[in-house]
């Protein structure tokens, strides 16, 4: 397997072609923030006495979700959506804004906002492409100066509220790289010469259509793809907050903010 560090990223960027016909698309999780944003959320309204044990359930199932296939991810997104039927989507925007500050700002990879800012000085045409809803991926956009999203979005009623749906398709897998290929054709992007950085087995089908594909400190799938393939891998030294460490994570919360037993 081809290791790259991260001066050897910085250092192929800088002598790339220039220009916005090259694109470069980042993952959220695992690959620009060290961890879990979704955990962040759930953290937030668990902090807050709004969380059932049906949705913690449900996150832990998340932490856990680079082990499902496409029909298991969207049930799940779905039902995390349902979770916040009714709500507002200008004030859960508003709480995204306020946790990215809080909690996830400090957990970007240093590197990976080296690389966002390298490709954008070589006039690259950026895009965050994520499986994460937009109050998780919107802010870590807005920070990094990137204007084109694709991630999943709630579905809204007539008053901006939340009606509990996701809009299809649901961003995962082989739907994120035909979204990939989409965004390439309507914006005169070329996707043979365009990179892709991710750290998840679904996303082996995104890497697969680009000329660069970049796994970023690759789960076991995806490894085991680059190897076969010779895709370069980044390792980054930051420690994530791997599937397990999100249990425990939300696990202390629960014990934090439960009410003490009577004496």
């Amino acid at each position: 397997m081809t290791m790259l560090s991260p001066a050897d990223a910085l250092a192929e960027i800088a002598a790339s072609a220039p220009g916005p016909r090259v694109g470069a698309f980042f993952d959220l999780d695992g690959t620009l923030v060290d961890g879990f944003t979704a955990a962040v959320h759930v953290g937030d309204r668990i902090r807050r006495r709004q969380v059932g044990l049906g949705e913690l359930v449900g996150v832990f199932d998340a932490a856990l979700r680079y082990r499902f296939g496409r029909l298991e991810f969207e049930r799940l997104i779905v039902r995390a959506a349902g979770y916040l039927q009714g709500e507002s989507l200008l004030e859960l925007d508003e709480l995204g804004e306020r946790l990215f500050v809080e909690r996830v700002a400090s957990r970007l990879y240093s590197h990976m906002r080296d690389i966002v800012r390298a490709h954008q000085e070589r006039g690259h045409t950026v895009v965050l492409s994520s499986s994460a809803l937009s109050i998780q991926a919107l802010p870590v956009a807005r920070f990094l100066g990137i204007s084109n999203v694709q991630c999943n979005r709630f579905e809204l009623d007539a008053l901006g509220r939340l009606t509990g749906g996701i809009i299809k398709p649901i961003v995962w897998g082989t739907t994120k790289a035909a979204a990939v290929q989409q965004f390439c054709t309507e914006n005169d992007v070329a996707v043979r010469r365009s990179y892709f950085y991710a750290d998840g087995d679904e996303d082996a089908a995104s890497m697969s259509v680009v000329g660069h594909p970049r796994p970023v400190n690759p789960r076991s799938g995806l490894a085991a793809a680059a190897a076969a393939h010779g895709w370069p891998v980044l390792w980054l030294a930051s420690v994530r907050r791997g599937p397990m460490r999100t249990l425990r994570y939300l696990a202390n919360h629960v014990r934090r903010e439960s009410p003490r037993d009577a004496d």
